[in-house]
């Protein structure tokens, strides 16, 4: 029973040691993180519609 608490008071240790650690992102950083991934979605989402009309012209 000893081993148990200590092993999950350790546990319990580590994880607040790592999480408080993380950097924190300003505002700026944010948005360019968002902007990037609305640029990466849109880039995807028009490679897909290539793809379909690349498929669908090679039906006909």
């Amino acid at each position: 029973m000893k081993k148990i608490f200590i092993t999950i008071t350790t546990v319990c240790l580590l994880l607040i040691g790592f999480t408080s650690c993380r950097e924190k992102k300003t505002t700026g950083e944010k948005i360019e993180d968002a902007v990037e991934e609305t640029t990466d979605a849109v880039d995807d989402a028009a490679d897909e519609v290539g793809d379909a009309v690349e498929d669908a012209t090679d039906d006909n």
